[in-house]
């Protein structure tokens, strides 16, 4: 039979439906996932069509997922971060929507503090134990989505649930009919997604959560969730660790539209921002972040990386204001005692921060030349050189412009005679055995005993 597919906008014969494979044994597909070995990636070179959705968003997990990995926020400091997410998201809200606890009194007052802020986006969602009361607690707050742990790979059904695929089928359907009853929007996490049977439980699942979602006249999400880190973006990859093939079997037999697919992926193998993407790109709207890509292990996909991709993608930032970035790393180091890693991407102490003099000197004439992007405008993090005894003249000359803001008549090259002065001081230092890098302070304090000096070329300035 051949019908008109809304999808594709093609003609398209009928496609097959999957019924759901009711095994005695788990399949933990030891092939691929053998334990006492790296996982293997498998290719059935199979390519699904790039489906990238009219939309793309962001949604955020920074107060659940990130949450779980560290000590919790106060209701203040969610408060304060939810606003800086918003400013981040922008008027058109790329970032789309934010998840909460619910559980404790504190995560209580912070939610109805955030709602009570009226902004539109982040839409705030919350994310709960299958159990009636807790649709209960969530409708009476008025929240309009929430998450629900729905485990999928045989490793979670039958080890973690003691279950077979048919007792959790009917368990999970069982209770994504009470959230209908409730009158709440159900968004269901595929746990483990990468390591479940894709046409054997996954696909029959999610078609009947979208019946059910049919009959109840209320939209049911679907979040695919590499808990793991195993997923590939690579073309012809075969699933369950292929996200395009995920992407494409939700879209093609389960008919889950672009705006209700959103991908949740972990770094455990350093592929989470690029399977994101991958996700963007095969049709998925959302990817699922938390904020410095603080989660469980090695972390969740960063907000900010995303954030970055979008613009990237798309050619706008569509409102998003990146300046938010530099401020909300600077709120979790000052208020939260959090340490970043220095090179980490967009918001570490080192990330355009040159240590060799030679690419000082460069970016002496022209900061393009080593920085990625012009770091000032877009985060409001000028690119900077660290200081040590292979700086040169050029890192030394670099360093003061910069960091004393001097216009451009002002600012001193490399034979400046306050500058020679300054790098004999600091090659002294070394040849006396010092080893770490100079510290803002202790240059300051040398350029201050010079500046006034008749020979300077700044003498007169408030230095």
């Amino acid at each position: 039979m051949i019908e008109f597919n809304p999808m594709s906008n093609l003609l398209e014969q009928d496609q097959y439906k999957y019924n759901l494979q009711d095994v005695a044994t788990p399949n933990l597909f030891r092939d691929i996932y053998p334990y006492d070995e790296v996982p293997k990636t498998s290719f059935n070179h199979r390519r699904v069509p790039m489906n990238t959705p009219k939309e793309i968003w962001i949604t955020d997990t920074t107060f659940r997922d990130g949450q779980q990995s560290r000590a919790p926020y106060t209701a203040k400091q969610i408060v304060d971060i939810y606003k800086m997410l918003a400013r981040l998201g922008g008027p058109k809200g790329i970032i789309r929507q934010s998840e909460f606890f619910v559980y404790t009194k504190k995560d209580r007052e912070a939610l109805e503090q955030c709602m009570a802020l009226g902004y539109k986006f982040p839409e705030i969602t919350t994310w709960i134990r299958a159990k009636k009361e807790d649709f209960e607690l969530v409708h009476n707050i008025g929240i309009k989505e929430t998450g629900i742990l729905v485990s999928c790979s045989d490793y979670h059904i039958f080890k973690k649930l003691n279950m077979s695929r048919k007792q959790a089928y009917d368990h999970y359907l069982g209770v994504v009919k009470q959230a209908f009853e409730a009158g709440i929007s159900p968004r269901c996490h595929l746990e483990d997604l990468t390591r479940a049977d894709l046409y054997g439980f996954v696909v029959p699942f999610v078609n009947a959560l979208v019946e059910l979602s049919k009959e109840a006249n209320i939209p049911v999400k679907i979040r695919m969730c590499d808990t793991m880190g195993y997923g590939v973006p690579f073309a012809g990859a075969a699933p369950p660790r292929s996200v395009p093939g995920l992407v494409y079997a939700l879209h093609h037999y389960s008919d889950v539209t672009s705006e209700m697919l959103e991908w949740h992926g972990h770094n455990d193998f350093y592929m989470g921002v690029a399977n994101a993407v991958s996700a963007w790109l095969f049709g998925a709207s959302g990817v699922n972040c938390s904020l410095l890509g603080i989660g469980e292990r090695t972390g969740n996909v960063p907000v900010e990386a995303m954030v970055m991709q979008y613009a990237s993608l798309r050619g706008t930032l569509d409102g998003m204001d990146t300046t938010a970035i530099t401020d909300i790393a600077e709120y979790f180091q000052k208020e939260l005692g959090y340490d970043i890693p220095p090179m980490t991407p967009f918001v570490g102490s080192a990330f355009n921060l040159t240590r060799a003099g030679v690419h000082a000197d460069g970016m002496m004439k022209d900061a393009e030349i080593y920085n990625i992007f012009d770091t000032e405008k877009i985060l409001n993090r000028p690119a900077e050189v660290s200081i040590s005894n292979t700086s040169g003249l050029a890192g030394i000359a670099y360093w003061v412009n910069k960091h004393f803001k001097l216009p451009e008549e002002k600012m001193v090259g490399k034979q400046d005679w306050l500058v020679k002065t300054l790098k004999d001081e600091i090659d002294a230092l070394y040849a006396d055995g010092r080893t770490t890098v100079m510290g803002e302070d202790e240059l300051e304090s040398l350029v201050k005993k010079y500046v006034h000096d008749e020979r300077s070329s700044l003498r007169g300035l408030n230095i």
